[in-house]
């Protein structure tokens, strides 16, 4: 499995783009809208290598830190310009409100690559990069909020441990979210959705990245991964509560939610 995202980091958008049509782009929005962060957020973001979650996270805490300036500036029409002006710049420089995203992959290359982009795109602030294994993280227990992790779940090794892991780094009251391809309840959609998948998919691979066999991998992958039901189950052994799952697309992706009480 390292192998295969050594060899494709460097063109993993390109290729999501492509095997995906773009929506992968919207599945990962859903999931961060789902996760509503608020301003003072520490979320963990697993196998998010290229940061795709981790830019979105950045992007909506600001935004709601954007609102909350405003209804607080429209709250004290009292004040003098110069007092609005004082206040106003103190709050903008804290843009995301003390939140914080910590990227964990296991893949050197993918950080690396998530590392560019964050330095080409002018994120800095409230992240960090760190190198580590899903079924070992590097983290105390009960630190994080908010434990995401998008189209990497399928990837380990041992599911149930990173999912105690994901447990464990939770605090108390912490939510756990995961964005998963799944299994599509269409028949008729199913068979073309397969047809797709093991005749095209690879082809792209070979195409674009110069790399039939990780793509091959990445299908089959697919495919071995439990249905919506059977991973809720999963999720629920692990301790969460209040497990449930939101299906997009027909079930193609499947988004999983549950909660450390």
């Amino acid at each position: 499995v390292y192998q295969v995202f050594e060899s494709v980091a460097k063109k993993y958008d390109v290729m999501n783009d492509s095997m995906t049509l773009g929506i992968h782009r919207v599945w990962k929005d859903i999931l961060v809208h789902k996760m509503n962060p608020s301003p003072g957020t520490l979320l963990l973001d697993v196998a998010g290598g290229t940061g795709d979650i981790a830019f979105r996270f950045i992007n909506y805490v600001r935004a709601a830190r954007e609102r909350q300036l405003q209804q607080k500036l429209r709250h004290h029409q009292n004040l003098s310009w110069q007092e609005i002006s004082e206040s106003y710049q103190e709050d903008k420089s804290n843009s995301l409100g003390d939140s914080q995203v910590v990227v964990c992959d296991i893949n050197k290359e993918m950080l690396k690559v998530g590392k560019q982009k964050a330095q080409h795109l002018g994120y800095s602030e409230g992240l960090s990069w760190v190198l580590g294994n899903a079924e070992e993280l590097p983290f105390d227990d009960d630190k994080f909020d908010v434990y995401t992790i998008a189209f990497g779940i399928r990837n380990v090794t041992r599911i149930d441990l990173a999912l105690q892991e994901a447990y464990r780094v939770l605090k108390p009251g912490g939510r756990f979210l995961c964005l998963e391809f799944s299994q599509v309840n269409n028949p008729l959609l199913s068979r073309l959705y397969d047809l797709y998948s093991f005749q095209v998919i690879p082809v792209l691979g070979e195409v674009i990245a110069g790399d039939w066999k990780s793509y091959q991998y990445l299908v089959e992958s697919i495919r071995r991964f439990p249905p919506q039901e059977e991973f809720k189950a999963m999720i629920e052994d692990a301790g969460f509560f209040k497990v449930d799952y939101q299906n997009l697309n027909f079930g193609i992706v499947a988004i999983h939610s549950g909660f450390k009480l």
